[in-house]
């Protein structure tokens, strides 16, 4: 038979609704069809609701997303999505997101990912498009009042308070962003800076634009001046928020400061004997697991005890065991060895203790031409209203301001260096 013939000869079934046999196996397809397209439909619904919820961000990679998981639990963001900040609304990120996530599962499954996770994350969707469906600049005017609460590492692990009058604006609301810290996200203001390359924060160039007026000043470092040709080479980046909220949800605070925290709270007893200094010693391990971080915090802060003050354990076993209980769940919320997570591997960028935040541009070395420079007048950001051990604190009126004391003598060392010198978060 020929090829021709084969094709004249080809019929296609015949379906004849009148007969019943014909009718039932139509009726019975077309049922199935519905129900599986149905509850396929509804499996697709439900499985792109799962990849957009947190549990399906925070726990599908537990290892490896642990950290950013548990900080952002602990965090002011913890009813916020991930994906409202990592994604917002819109087909566009939506599509590079599930793309991007396509190589982070590839990654995951061979073992393929660096620890820590690196940042900043340069794909992450600008914050004038996410963080400002809440908090848009015009919304913050107001000064706010601040009471930092910190132990020194003495036999009492003595207090020490400062209360901050925080600039977040102008002295009064109706004056709106012309002047305090956010006077540097101000609508009105277009802020450009030269970023460093790696993990190095330092800031070289600085231009700020007034939009009204057309006014421009260049600021550049005097002691680390760029080239014309480094300047045009390098991309510019346009000051926003995560320029300075750089870890709004995935903080790691240092061993001092989670340590002050957790004896603010009680989790620590303050009355233990050096109880500061010894927690501060109990962090001091290195580890690749987070179990053996636990173990080893309840020996070296029992081993502490034990060889140096004996007396102490033994008069306040319970106290002892309090303490490590509360230091134990304090480094679990900011300290994965696993992943090499410490508050050094993802510095914070808000103030200027630990990190050079604020000092990377304020640092009295970035001038313009004629001579104008980035101060690093401390008042331009907060002012003191009372400081001090808790009791006994020197104070002022509401019109009046303090100068800083450094809870240890030190001279006037403070003025000449960054907080960070000494304050580092690599402890």
């Amino acid at each position: 038979m020929k090829k021709n013939q084969v094709s004249h000869d080809f019929q296609w079934p015949q379906i004849d609704l009148n007969d019943v046999k014909y009718r039932n196996a139509f009726l019975i397809f077309i049922s199935t069809t519905f129900v599986f397209i149905f509850i396929s439909a509804i499996g697709t619904y439900e499985a792109f609701h799962y990849s957009e919820s947190v549990e399906f961000c925070g726990t599908l990679c537990h290892k490896v997303m642990q950290p950013e998981y548990v900080a952002y639990q602990n965090s002011p963001h913890a009813r916020v999505a991930c994906v409202e900040c990592h994604v917002g609304p819109g087909v566009d990120w939506y599509m590079r997101s599930k793309l991007s996530g396509l190589y982070q599962v590839y990654s995951v499954t061979f073992g393929l990912y660096p620890r820590p996770i690196p940042t900043p994350v340069k794909s992450l969707r600008p914050a004038r498009e996410t963080c400002e469906k809440c908090h848009w600049p015009e919304k913050f005017y107001a000064q706010k009042s601040r009471l930092e609460k910190h132990y020194l590492t003495d036999e009492k692990s003595t207090g020490w308070d400062v209360n901050l009058n925080m600039k977040v604006g102008s002295s009064h609301s109706a004056l709106g962003l012309i002047e305090g810290i956010h006077w540097h996200i101000n609508p009105d203001i277009k802020i450009e800076y030269v970023p460093s390359e790696g993990a190095d924060q330092a800031i070289n160039w600085v231009k700020t634009t007034n939009l009204k007026t057309g006014a421009k000043q260049i600021f550049e470092n005097q002691a680390n001046l760029l080239t014309a040709n480094a300047i045009d080479s390098i991309p510019k980046r346009v000051m926003d928020c995560m320029d300075c909220h750089n870890r709004p949800s995935h903080r790691y605070k240092s061993p001092p400061n989670f340590i002050d925290n957790a004896i603010t709270a009680g989790l620590i007893p303050q009355n233990i004997p050096w109880i500061k200094l010894a927690c501060i010693e109990a962090t001091r391990i290195e580890t690749s697991s987070n179990d053996s971080a636990q173990m080893l915090i309840s020996k070296n802060l029992t081993d502490y005890y034990t060889n140096n003050y004996p007396d102490v354990i033994a008069g306040n076993p319970e106290g002892i065991k309090k303490a490590i209980s509360g230091l134990q769940k304090a480094y679990s919320q900011n300290v994965f060895p696993y992943m090499k997570v410490t508050s050094s591997a993802y510095p914070d960028n808000i103030g200027h203790k630990e990190t050079l935040g604020c000092f990377r541009c304020h640092d009295d070395n970035h001038s313009t031409p004629e001579g104008k420079t980035i101060s690093k007048d401390c008042n331009l950001c907060h002012v003191i209203k009372a400081q001090g051990v808790p009791g006994a604190m020197q104070s002022v009126s509401v019109f009046d301001t303090l100068a800083f004391v450094h809870p240890v003598d030190i001279d006037n060392a403070w003025k000449e260096t960054a907080c960070s010198d000494c304050h580092s978060a690599l402890y």
